[in-house]
């Protein structure tokens, strides 16, 4: 059994306590979005700990995607959001893990979906169906699979941010790019693909047209078939 002062276990403890200080920091509101989190050799003489044990913490929330480092004058570890980043690396590690975490994923997204839509339906915003035009004309006119699906992902992000909830947009982002990539090997997979682009531009239209029109139910009942009917077709999701 290792010992409590191992130097691995204590380096363990040490770089989680830098952890919790500054996630406590955030919580109580002493760092805030865009402010720069202290000097590590400041943050180490405050906990004493070694500086090692901050490297780490300050790995671990980079990869959460909560600090971003810059150099030069002026440089240094500036807390950001980029929670949609980090969500998707989660997501793609849950696709991974679990055989069938890409149908939990499905349906989340319809959630997700679902009340973004009739929110956006409820309250139309012409600039936002303004955007929704702009990307309809140009998926029209794009008949590459990398570039289309881009496309189709900004056309549901536009959607998940005009119910204006960050949270929503974000985790939409987060599980569009999880899936991303078995999306695209799908679509180089299938026989016919422009036939089902075409299929999904004419869903995004008529899903669009509801939002303008104020029809949330529609809308919601749009966005749901549009979904199960892709994955369906893409993947094999089964879809009654």
């Amino acid at each position: 059994m290792e010992s409590i002062n191992d130097p691995v276990d204590g380096e363990v403890r040490a770089y989680e306590l830098v952890l919790r200080y500054i996630e406590a920091g955030i919580l109580e509101g002493r760092y805030r979005n865009g402010e720069m989190l202290p000097p590590e050799r400041d943050l180490a003489a405050l906990l004493n700990v070694g500086r090692p044990a901050v490297r780490e913490a300050m790995r671990v929330l980079s990869t959460q995607g909560l600090i971003a480092a810059s150099a030069g004058r002026g440089g240094g570890t500036r807390l950001v959001s980029a929670q949609d980043d980090a969500l998707a690396r989660i997501f793609r590690l849950h696709l991974a893990v679990a055989g069938q975490g890409i149908t939990d994923l499905t349906e989340t997204r319809i959630a997700l979906e679902r009340a973004s839509v009739w929110a956006a339906a409820k309250n139309v915003d012409p600039d936002v169906l303004a955007e929704l035009d702009d990307i309809l004309q140009a998926m029209h006119r794009d008949d590459q699979i990398e570039s289309f699906n881009s496309l189709d992902t900004d056309f549901h992000v536009v959607i998940a941010r005009a119910g204006s909830n960050a949270l929503v947009a974000d985790l939409t982002v987060a599980i569009r790019e999880a899936v991303k990539d078995p999306i695209r090997e799908a679509s180089i997979e299938m026989d016919d693909w422009q036939s089902f682009r075409l299929s999904l531009i004419a869903e995004h239209q008529g899903i669009r047209d509801s939002v303008a029109a104020g029809d949330c139910d529609e809308a919601v009942a749009r966005i749901e078939h549009h979904i199960r009917r892709a994955y369906h077709s893409l993947i094999g999701i089964p879809w009654n």
